[in-house]
């Protein structure tokens, strides 16, 4: 049997006026029944709202010990709603967290309070980061637009340079600080080419913006491929807001 992957991308909270307007919950992979399954969408839609949450979840012949679905299920609570524009990914009992939250007591409230839910014999690592100033003078640049690409090229076009030229100003006034270019692409295809077109799209972002002034050292680069999803693919829509770049501030170099 395949081992357990989940993944359950998040939206902005209203508490963080900087970032994007919330919008739907997406939970995607795969769980070992749909008893497991319904219960753990019924907590989304209890703690999000039915209307936000977009289910992508399979039932399959995957790998899971006794109560892991009641465990993942109990994880979800109010405390993930202080979490803006990331994602949960449950691998196994391995749990990630990922996202931007408006404080460090914030922060750790929300890794505590997962950690505590899980209980003993799972491991949560803690990627959530605060929300800044220059995060928020970035998110302000792209202003939710989307940095296009030729279809299945890692080319940007006119228009795309032209968001790009934007967001290089922001990016010019976040000084001393890391910032990570993250590609993200829909789910059409391989998930192995959409990663690898991801990781080069933001590749070729990064090779933009570095001709133009801005310290290599400062940019990093990763490809997401189809793993995070703001938007149902079920629609042309949804798939095109899922082709994007996101820009993340990191630490001071």
């Amino acid at each position: 049997m395949k081992r357990m992957l989940l993944i359950l991308c998040l939206v902005a909270p209203a508490a963080l006026a900087e970032l994007p307007v919330p919008g739907p919950v997406i939970a995607s992979g795969t769980m070992p029944d749909q008893a497991g399954k319904d219960a753990l969408l019924g907590r989304l839609r209890e703690v999000y709202g039915a209307g936000r949450v977009v289910d992508q979840i399979a039932v399959g012949d995957v790998a899971a010990p006794a109560g892991w679905s009641e465990r993942v299920a109990a994880m979800v609570g109010p405390a993930l709603k202080n979490v803006a524009g990331g994602q949960v990914a449950v691998e196994g009992n391995s749990v990630s967290l990922r996202g931007a939250v408006a404080s460090e007591e914030v922060r750790s409230d929300v890794a505590a309070r997962v950690a505590l839910a899980l209980g003993s014999g799972f491991s949560v690592s803690d990627g959530l980061h605060v929300a800044v100033q220059e995060q928020a003078l970035l998110d302000a640049a792209l202003a939710d637009r989307i940095i296009e690409f030729e279809s299945g090229r890692a080319t940007l076009t006119d228009a795309g340079t032209a968001v790009l030229d934007q967001v290089l100003v922001a990016l010019r006034e976040v000084k001393g600080k890391r910032v990570e270019v993250i590609g993200h692409t829909d789910n059409s295809g391989s998930r192995a080419r959409n990663l690898a077109l991801s990781q080069a799209r933001a590749e070729a972002v990064r090779k933009y913006v570095v001709a133009r002034g801005i310290r290599p050292e400062l940019i990093s680069v990763s490809g997401e491929g189809p793993d995070r999803p703001v938007a149902d693919n079920a629609s042309a829509e949804g798939r095109a807001r899922n082709r994007r770049i996101e820009f993340k501030v990191l630490t001071e170099a």
